[in-house]
């Protein structure tokens, strides 16, 4: 036993030009006693029942370990590093004191459980992380037992827990049930809505608030942890809801004078009022790295069993323990493969701008031209683009929190002031606001413009961030005008369209990653509902289509040999067709391509023209079914023009598709050349 514990016991060492450098970064010293092969901690935990053996001495060596583990991980994957870092003590802590996976432990948005995966079976596969066909990037109940509730968006975690508890109540099993809500999540109304309903059902539920931004109200030396471990108490809480019923029978200026300064004492000058009036039990603040306070504060919570929800607010730092992101401005949120030692991430070779980034420069053009442009986000100035534009107008640049409803609804109140707000949103965080754009947006035909980013697949983040349903999601409210760039000057002349456009609630969607520059030359202005042709074996179609009444008579003679082909493109899948285009007339077909540009309203004289002069009609996008193509389905059934016309609708598959490459993801979706080409031959 003496020589298994010596085992565990790590001598740091300092013996190297790297042991210097990683104190300079604060990167954990190597680990484990000479000789060198010596077994670390961390090698003798499989699942968490293991930490049980362990004494609170090896814990804090064990932390130091796994959050080494974490950053040799993330370096080789990348991924969300700093949210991580700041949670490894409140991790090993939550694990050793609680019994886990039976006692449900649930992560707010996911993205810091990389320590909570190597702690639960999965540190042999943790250098997989959202890697193809390797751990998910966040929380996900198909991958692990410890994982009960899979997460990729903010502030789903409190409603969860409740969920669980009432069901463990209703089941009559005593398990805990501990939410831990942080690194912003606080700032969603969803958070507060099951805040108060948790208080109001008086269930049992643990709620960690990982404070990582800003204290409610900092710890104030000795007294306030003595005090902090003191309310934690099972005597204290005992003997506090013992004199709730002593004060109920006392005069009303006694009772109020009590509960005064109960309050006040153990609040720490009012940190938990508002938790309080919400019918938490409030802990804290208590030091989120310090497993001398963590430990047994998460103890007397469990031995308690207090009846009703508790709220135990931890401090924490982003990105602790490692020097470069405690020095990033972002705390290394979200990063690339980087250098251990350094920090210094992964250089991408020199390419081309992001969609993002053509956005965020063609709105400030115009900005500077119109001072009615606005510009609002829900805690994503970066990943919009929108931190670029607030450079430049930091006082017409609005970032609400993670609250989307709130930036829906905000928006439209300033479109109806006259103001031009552009809401630059993911398109999967356009989702939670949807009550919003139809109520508050479309209903009065206001004119707030929906910039939609990461439409389509997103790659390594997976299904949860994946845009896949904004174009039918939108496309079937009325008043609703939609758009997609085929490319970087598409993407340009449709945000300056949008800044002119006041006649109702636009929403202009667009990929992540490199913008193509150009695919075909085009100096023509965007015009609203009109597509254009950009590639034709037949010249008289390159001109602007015929009218309508034209379209109806004209067109080549059409037999079931003729080997004619239109792919109607929406979005930036425009490449893929022309590929294809390619391909099929090097085996004799007759192709014409085109880029409809306008999901909502459809241009129906080129539709007209493509299905006239063509025997079969594909169209193809990046979003799922019931958008762009059943959209020109319902407009060809509705107007007769399907009886001579075979037409395939390529969309994204009905199922969630797990993080990968892009370029893979859409090879396993059917929506690149090949599957194009597959559908003409099968015809």
């Amino acid at each position: 036993m003496a020589q298994a514990q010596k085992k565990r016991t790590v001598i740091a060492r300092s013996d190297s030009n790297e042991a210097i450098q990683r104190e300079k970064t604060g990167l954990p010293r190597r680990s484990g006693a000479p000789p060198r092969n010596d077994a670390s901690v961390l090698s003798h935990v499989n699942t968490p029942a293991d930490l049980k053996t362990f004494s609170d001495e090896e814990l804090h060596t064990l932390a130091q370990e796994l959050r080494r583990a974490t950053i040799e991980a993330v370096s080789q994957t990348g991924g969300h590093l700093g949210a991580g870092l700041g949670v490894v003590e409140l991790t090993l802590a939550i694990h050793t004191v609680f019994n886990t996976p039976e006692d449900r432990l649930i992560w707010d948005v996911g993205h810091q459980c990389y320590p909570h995966k190597i702690l639960t079976g999965r540190k042999d596969r943790i250098h997989t992380l959202r890697q193809p066909g390797g751990l998910s990037g966040f929380t996900k109940r198909a991958e692990s037992a410890y994982d009960p509730f899979g997460a990729g968006h903010s502030s789903t975690s409190i409603s969860a827990g409740l969920g669980m508890s009432v069901a463990a109540d209703l089941a009559n099993d005593p398990k805990n049930v501990i939410a831990v809500i942080g690194d912003g999540a606080m700032s969603a109304g969803m958070a507060y809505e099951a805040m108060n309903n948790a208080g109001a059902h008086k269930n049992r539920l643990i709620v960690i608030l990982n404070d990582n931004e800003m204290s409610i109200a900092p710890p104030v030396g000795a007294m306030s942890k003595y005090l902090t471990k003191l309310v934690s108490s099972k005597s204290y809480i005992g003997a506090r809801e013992a004199g709730k019923k002593l004060m109920n029978v006392m005069p009303p200026p006694i009772r109020h004078a009590a509960k005064r300064a109960e309050e006040s004492a153990r609040t720490h000058l009012g940190s938990g009022s508002l938790f309080e009036e919400m019918g938490f039990y409030y802990i804290g603040p208590i030091d989120g790295h310090d497993l001398n306070q963590l430990l047994p504060v998460l103890r007397n919570v469990r031995d308690s069993r207090h009846n009703g929800p508790i709220l135990i607010h931890a401090l924490t730092q982003k990105g602790k323990g490692y020097g470069p992101a405690e020095n990033a401005a972002d705390k290394m949120h979200g990063v690339k493969k980087f250098d251990l030692l350094t920090g210094e991430q992964a250089k991408s070779p020199a390419s081309a701008p992001s969609y993002t980034a053509v956005f965020a420069r063609q709105l400030i053009a115009e900005a500077r031209n119109d001072d009615k442009i606005l510009a609002i986000t829900a805690a994503m100035p970066d990943g919009t683009g929108l931190d670029k534009f607030a450079n430049e107008f930091p006082d017409r640049t609005f970032d609400v929190g993670i609250a989307e409803q709130h930036a829906v609804t905000f928006a439209a109140g300033l479109a109806a002031e006259g103001f031009k707000p552009f809401v630059a949103i993911y398109s999967t965080f356009l989702q939670r606001a949807y009550d919003q754009v139809i109520h508050d947006v479309a209903i009065q035909n206001l004119p707030v413009r929906f910039m939609i980013d990461r439409a389509g697949l997103v790659g390594a983040d997976g299904a949860t961030h994946a845009g896949s349903f904004d174009i039918a999601y939108l496309g079937c409210i009325p008043n609703m005008t939609l758009m997609a760039p085929s490319d970087a000057a598409e993407l340009e002349k449709m945000v300056t369209f949008a800044a002119h456009y006041d006649n109702g609630p636009l929403a202009l969607r667009y990929p992540r990653g490199e913008a193509i520059a150009a695919i075909a030359t085009d100096d023509s202005p965007v015009e609203l509902g009109k597509g254009r042709i950009v590639y034709s074996t037949n010249p008289a179609l390159m001109s602007s289509p015929r009218p309508a009444q034209q379209a109806q008579t004209a067109g080549i003679q059409k037999s079931p040999k003729d080997n004619t082909t239109a792919i109607l493109s929406y979005g930036t899948r425009l490449e893929e067709s022309l590929k294809a285009a390619k391909q099929l007339e090097e085996k004799g077909h007759t192709v014409t391509i085109a880029d409809a540009r306008f999901a909502k309203p459809l241009d129906e004289n080129l539709i007209r023209t493509l299905c006239t002069d063509h025997r079969t009609l594909i169209t193809i996008e990046e979003g799922s079914t019931g958008g762009f193509g059943s959209f020109v389905l319902d407009f060809l059934a509705n107007n007769d023009l399907m009886a001579d016309l075979k037409v395939r609708t390529l969309t994204l598959p009905d199922t969630f598709q797990d993080h990968n490459d892009p370029t893979k993801q859409y090879e396993e979706a059917g929506l690149v050349a090949e599957n194009i080409m597959k559908n003409v031959k099968e015809k």
